[in-house]
């Protein structure tokens, strides 16, 4: 092998990034994070699922996560204005009806999990500690860094760096895009590949002082991730906690509700939350203490997640419309199945594609599960909340919304789930048709 500046060249500092330089870093391999951004910088995905907690653990970074102070978050809830006189249909359970549901995350032992939460963060902060973290372990952090261009032509990857005024070049024997959303080499080998079904569009902002208790079935539930559905067609608001006083509230859509109406940002935003009167207005009495910021191209897929002498982790691998809180995890997941792959083959000196199967099968495997429980569960829509509450589902529902989906098994709950939706969608006059929402199913639209 070729002298090389470092064993492997990971760009992009975020979550994906920084667990993989910590992880190489910890198994004495030579790293470099290249990161654009200059840390701490805003970034959306703030809550986090217990699947991550075991690899930060992993990394030595949970217990700095802990005395950072970020709120815990204990569970999840949903809110619906649905009406009371929906018939339940022979589910179990349903002491709110669909108007609320809840769900504690310690309600099932999941492996390598040893407290009853995960946290709400503030990612400017959680992302500058995972990446110093990274650092203090010996990875070679760059930041203000801007990757301009990776070249496999020869016998090493050979990376182009502009750094300052001037374009700086170096060597690899493997090249980590964990460029998130960017998706540097999806572009370049041509790999990204858009979503057939979720074309989202999200609105966010935070608030000082609102009421979290607002919608809620028990006030006890404050601190937990909320979900308030919209009575408007794939529509939703998420409601999480930054700090004791400041919430993060966010509005996703569909893009094309957002063109069609014509409003700007803040206006599209006060009319959807407009829909449920008593969340407007507990945001209303609150202080809006950040600008409307958006998010967009929410998913897709890459044809191709490794090659010779490279690899994709995090959102510039897959990117799935975040509503069970599926991006830090995956991010955190896939560079805890990624690390593991290039670790077995720089012991091997051997960097082909052949190396990173394990990655590839599992990591896909599990974002499928992710993808598909989203997909139904838009379907779904407000009766959602019946698995939710039911026994007979809820501990398989929780095994999904806890983000443990990495095993050969597919939750048993989701083919229950797809036989519901056909059985409605195939039955215009069936009491629950009308309350289906419009996005297909993967169990009957093509597979993704």
């Amino acid at each position: 092998m070729p002298e090389v500046d470092f064993d492997v060249a990971i760009i992009g500092g975020g979550p994906a990034g920084s667990t993989t330089a910590s992880y190489l870093a910890k198994a004495g391999l030579s790293c470099a994070v290249f990161e654009d951004a200059i840390f701490p910088r805003p970034h959306v995905g703030e809550s986090l699922v217990p699947a991550t907690t075991p690899v930060l653990s992993d990394i030595g970074a949970l217990p700095l996560v802990e005395a950072a102070g970020f709120p815990r978050k204990y569970g999840a809830a949903w809110t619906s204005a649905a009406p009371s006189n929906i018939p339940t249909m022979g589910f179990n359970g349903l002491s709110h009806g669909f108007r609320a549901a809840e769900i504690e995350f310690n309600e099932r032992d999941q492996p390598g999990v040893h407290q009853e939460y995960t946290y709400h963060v503030d990612r400017a902060k959680f992302d500058l500690l995972l990446l110093q973290h990274a650092q203090s372990l010996g990875a070679n952090v760059f930041q203000g860094t801007r990757v301009r261009n990776v070249d496999f032509s020869g016998p090493t990857p050979r990376v182009t760096l502009r750094m300052g005024k001037s374009d700086v070049r170096l060597s690899a024997r493997m090249v980590v895009d964990a460029s998130g959303r960017s998706t540097l080499l999806g572009r370049k080998l041509d790999l990204k590949v858009p979503d057939p079904v979720f074309n989202q569009y999200a609105i966010h902002t935070w608030f000082e002082g609102l009421d979290r208790t607002a919608l809620s079935a028990d006030s006890e539930q404050a601190d937990y991730i909320f979900i308030h559905f919209l009575p408007i067609t794939d529509t939703w608001v998420w409601q999480i906690p930054i700090t004791d006083t400041v919430t993060s509230v966010g509005v996703v859509t569909q893009k094309k509700n957002f063109a069609s109406s014509k409003s700007d940002r803040e206006e599209f935003f006060w009319e959807c939350v407009g829909s449920r009167p008593e969340l407007k207005a507990a945001l209303r009495a609150s202080e809006r203490v950040s600008s409307f910021k958006t998010e967009g191209d929410y998913s897709y897929g890459m044809k191709e997640i490794c090659g010779d002498g490279w690899l994709l982790v995090g959102d510039a691998a897959r990117f799935v419309d975040p509503i069970f809180s599926s991006g830090v995890s995956v991010a955190l997941n896939s560079a805890r199945l990624a690390s593991a792959d290039i670790i077995a083959a720089a012991r091997k000196d051997s960097f082909d594609k052949a190396q990173f199967t394990h990655y590839e099968s599992t990591l896909r495997r599990g974002v499928k599960n992710w993808y598909e429980f989203i997909s139904i569960y838009y379907r779904l829509n407000i009766l959602f909340t019946a698995f939710v509450q039911d026994p007979r589902y809820r501990n398989d529902v929780l095994k999904l919304l806890q983000g443990d989906v990495y095993d050969d098994s597919e939750p048993k709950a989701l083919e229950a789930m797809r036989q519901i939706i056909r059985q409605v969608e195939q039955d215009p006059s069936h009491l629950w048709h009308r309350h289906l929402g419009s996005l297909r199913s993967p169990s009957l639209a093509p597979m993704f």
